[in-house]
């Protein structure tokens, strides 16, 4: 089976087309551009370097959230229109599974961890178990918004060592260290940030499962207000 996916829930723009167990493309941008500057140009040069028949799709695989509420409604919006465009089902996928999904394999805990100001991140927690040949990763703490302070707080009461990921590690990695010291690594540059084709990856097998929607099912998770919803409802509340 083929998917289509992409990720723009952050400073990344990531598009991949992922065809069974084989990553066919991908194209990934991590610089200051607007997402709607680059998503659908990047999507038409894979589509153009690959030879995509569009009529060979099963399924596009979108990073539904959390993450920058731009970038979500961008890739939302773009996927619900080729969904629409070409009749295909949308596979929804948590930033967070997608990021941890990079560290296939690993031993330790993985946290992906992205900011989300005011001293939170977007993150969750997760684990993978050998099953057979292959790597189940099974999910500890589902998508979450949470104080930098609190996640480090449950992951001490874990007790277990820990690989931290995302565009969060810059800005809280001395806030870690203090809190976990010894505990702890931090992905290394070519698998820290977004990656389409591990949403693709898992959007084959979600696929697969049965879980997937129409397009016009199709809503960004945002996990907490906007900030200018934030500042509206200060404002009435005040």
């Amino acid at each position: 089976m083929k998917i289509l996916a992409m990720d723009s829930s952050g400073l990344t723009a990531s598009v991949a087309i992922v065809e069974d167990d084989i990553a066919i493309a991908e194209y990934s941008v991590n610089y200051k551009k607007t997402h709607s500057q680059t998503l659908v140009p990047m999507l038409d040069e894979i589509s153009k370097m690959t030879e995509l028949d569009l009529s060979t799709v099963n399924a596009i695989a979108i990073s539904k959230g959390p993450g920058s509420f731009t970038g979500l409604r961008i890739g939302s919006a773009t996927a619900k229109g080729l969904g629409l465009a070409l009749n295909l089902p949308i596979v929804e996928v948590f930033t967070t599974d997608a990021l941890a999904y990079n560290m296939y394999g690993c031993a330790d805990l993985v946290c992906p961890i992205m900011d989300a100001r005011r001293e939170q991140v977007y993150t969750g927690i997760y684990e993978f178990v050998k099953n057979g040949d292959s790597y189940k990763m099974n999910t500890i703490m589902n998508a979450s918004a949470l104080s930098i302070d609190e996640l480090t707080d449950k992951l001490v009461a874990m007790d277990r060592n820990v690989m931290f990921l995302g565009d969060g590690v810059p800005v809280f990695a001395d806030r870690i260290k203090e809190k976990m010291a010894g505990k702890i690594s931090f992905a290394p540059a070519h698998m820290n940030r977004q990656s389409a084709a591990s949403v693709g990856t898992l959007g084959i097998e979600y696929f697969k499962e049965g879980r997937s929607i129409s397009a016009d099912e199709h809503v960004p998770e945002y996990l907490r207000l906007s900030q200018a919803e934030r500042e509206r409802n200060e404002k009435i509340s005040g």
